[in-house]
């Protein structure tokens, strides 16, 4: 292992070692490109090690150098990439920071979620500090946009504070733009995203937050099979109390009802099929931090 603390060469050895030589019981899941393992370094650091599935890149020195800028990028609400295997290797492994306490989507739609712990002003921090993680990508010198904004790649640590993950990579990898129920519809035209993109995404977290529903179901009425359809339609018909997950108290606490209606509101902005309709994401941002101030 060489290089500093970010944007280090590690041994094939060392990460087969660290993850038990890649056991199934280390594996904490999979992504659209590649799989990812829990291990522990020598130096004695839990990190989250990614197993990129073979030739799913286009270019590995453009893929090397976009890991090197990407594990230059430090921010609180962002997964810092520690670094990854030498490009000679034909199988590409990158290191993660480990966080800890599963994804937003496990709290909202899976097991984690009947411990409740996701109530409004968790949910409001957590789309707060998302779409400051995004903001960020979107404002550094040469910007960066996330692609795969989704409740699975934002991660939750011990404090329930959001790191976001899987951002930067994906224009250099063989594998769809996107998630289907969070894609830009507009990707479909020109095969071309951009941080408007990230925007609309967004808006769909943002409608996940709010009714615990999940962006794609398949057992609803045809209509509401995306949830961004279903939330639009719900609001053009003054019906978001029949939208919104029960538990957040809309219709028993008068402050979180103007919260969720204002947050709505914002969403149905970020859902704009006309991208130019939509807002940036720092003004999504500061209109967040304007609501959970209560302005």
């Amino acid at each position: 292992m060489v290089g500093s603390e970010y944007n280090q060469i590690f041994s094939y050895e060392e990460l087969r070692e660290a993850t038990e030589e890649f056991s199934k019981s280390k594996e904490l899941g999979h992504g659209g490109f590649g799989i990812v393992f829990k291990g522990i370094l020598k130096d004695g650091r839990t990190v989250a090690v990614k197993r990129l599935y073979k030739n799913n890149y286009k270019s590995i020195e453009q893929f090397m150098n976009e890991v090197k800028i990407i594990s230059s990028l430090h921010h609180p609400n962002l997964v810092s990439l520690y670094g990854s295997t030498a490009c000679s290797r034909r199988e590409l492994l990158l290191v993660y920071e480990f966080v800890p306490n599963g994804t937003v989507a496990d709290h909202l739609h899976r097991p984690r979620s009947s411990k409740n712990v996701l109530t409004w002003s968790v949910r409001l921090s957590i789309a707060i500090e998302t779409a400051n993680a995004l903001a960020y990508l979107h404002a550094v010198e040469s910007p960066i946009i996330h692609r795969n904004v989704k409740t699975n790649n934002i991660l939750l640590d011990d404090g329930l504070h959001v790191k976001v993950g899987d951002f930067g990579l994906l224009r250099f990898l063989t594998v769809p733009q996107g998630t289907t129920g969070y894609v830009d519809p507009v990707y479909h035209q020109c095969y071309h995203l951009t941080d408007k993109s990230d925007v609309y995404s967004f808006g769909v977290v943002l409608m996940e937050l709010i009714s615990s529903k999940q962006a794609v179901d398949l057992s609803r009425r045809k209509d509401d099979i995306y949830l961004a359809n279903m939330a639009l339609n719900k609001i053009q018909r003054c019906q978001l109390d029949e939208l919104v997950d029960p538990a957040l108290g809309f219709r028993s606490n008068w402050e979180v009802q103007c919260m969720v209606s204002l947050v709505a509101e914002l969403a149905y902005r970020c859902l704009q099929p006309d991208r130019e309709i939509r807002p940036s994401m720092k003004e999504v941002l500061e209109t967040l931090r304007v609501i959970e101030k209560g302005d």
